[in-house]
């Protein structure tokens, strides 16, 4: 009598299937990953910065990708200072508040972002009742009543504190803010026992940008040695990633990481975008007609990327990857900053109106190829 053997053979295979022992292409072995965080598990966090619509849940294409695809939050702008106490001794925490319930019901580590930097700080922190600037011992007084506020309030929740940003220059030297104006180099050393004081558990971390220049990586090594000699707890270094097709240099990149690294800092690759446009930084004359000629070359693709542009931008963003996942020893974090080119701030930066594709999701929130090309690449590491 012949024997059917069809039913127990696609009982195995289905099986087989189950157990993740053979993927639907036939191949034996573990099933890929299909998302960011999943593909990146073992090598470092992959993070993004959200804004107020997506914690809120007005963005549900948004909170979609977050969700799926992230492990790490930072807030765009609810934890900044003018934000949080845009009056003295009157601070407003309703939406730092949901950001940080919203992170903890979606099991996400928290990024607080950020406690002192003097581009959103509010006036009256260095001013008086008559408008003149306060003395050292006024602004460190006003500093430790921020920190202690707000690092106190989200002792345990928030994992992790950018405590400074953007402090150094270019060439190295300090940036002349209201905080260094007052208080001088001791400004960064304050901030961070502050905020050590306040949450002894988070780690604390500086932050800047075009961390790829030899003088500003200078000026962040020679920052950093006197506050570890000092004692004053510094976890990490948070390197901007707002980078252009052309610039930085990934050597000099890969330079500032492991001067960081050799300081015995972690490194967070954070505020991670792509722009795939020209850069407007070049003399421009006055003349209306060329105004709108520079316009237009400035915002070139209007309709889309070419493929051969679209595939350059792709390889740009893989070679950044490659050097992290090189680095994925010393690498804790990689953030973009931004879920879709919908609302990347690269829209309207360093001129308004322009159509920018800066993230790895487009504009109808879906992911772009390049997602699943960050994906293998992660697999090879």
């Amino acid at each position: 009598m012949r024997k059917n053997y069809v039913l127990p053979i696609l009982c195995l295979v289905v099986a087989l299937l189950s157990s993740g022992q053979v993927n639907a292409g036939g191949q034996s072995g573990t099933q890929q990953p299909t998302v960011l965080k999943d593909a990146f598990k073992d090598k470092f966090r992959i993070g993004v910065a959200i804004n107020r619509g997506q914690y809120l849940g007005e963005d549900p294409r948004a909170e979609k990708v977050i969700k799926e695809h992230f492990n790490s939050l930072s807030p765009e702008n609810c934890l900044k200072s003018e934000n949080l106490q845009p009056r003295e001794g009157e601070f407003f925490f309703e939406d730092a508040d949901k950001f940080v319930a919203f992170a903890k019901e979606n099991d996400m580590h928290i990024l607080g972002h950020t406690l002192i930097w003097h581009s959103q700080a509010p006036r009256w922190f260095f001013t008086d009742d008559n408008g003149e600037q306060v003395s050292p011992e006024v602004l460190k007084e006003r500093m430790r009543n921020h920190i202690h506020t707000v690092v106190g309030r989200y002792k345990g929740k928030i994992d992790g504190w950018d405590v400074v940003n953007e402090a150094i220059e270019d060439n190295g030297e300090w940036r002349n803010s209201k905080f260094y104006q007052i208080l001088g180099e001791d400004f960064i050393k304050l901030a961070f026992q502050f905020a050590h004081e306040a949450d002894p558990d988070a780690e604390l971390y500086y932050n800047d940008y075009s961390m790829a220049l030899p003088g500003r990586r200078q000026g962040v090594v020679n920052m950093v040695k006197p506050l570890q000699e000092a004692g004053i707890k510094i976890d990490g270094i948070g390197m901007q990633g707002h980078v252009g097709m052309d610039d930085p240099d990934i050597a000099e990149f890969e330079k500032s990481m492991l001067a960081y690294s050799d300081l015995g800092l972690k490194i967070m690759v954070i505020e991670l975008d792509l722009s795939a446009l020209p850069s407007p930084w070049r003399n421009m004359g006055a003349n209306i007609s060329d105004q709108a000629a520079y316009q237009k070359e400035m915002n070139p693709y209007t309709d889309g990327l070419p493929q051969e542009v679209e595939t350059e931008w792709e390889n740009r963003y893989l070679d950044f990857f490659r050097l992290f996942l090189k680095h994925s020893d010393k690498v804790t974090r990689v953030t973009l900053w931004g879920v879709s080119d919908a609302n990347s701030w690269k829209n309207n930066f360093p001129m308004r109106g322009r159509t920018d594709y800066p993230l790895l999701f487009d504009r109808d929130y879906q992911a772009k190829p390049i997602v699943n090309r960050l994906i293998q690449e992660a697999a090879k590491y």
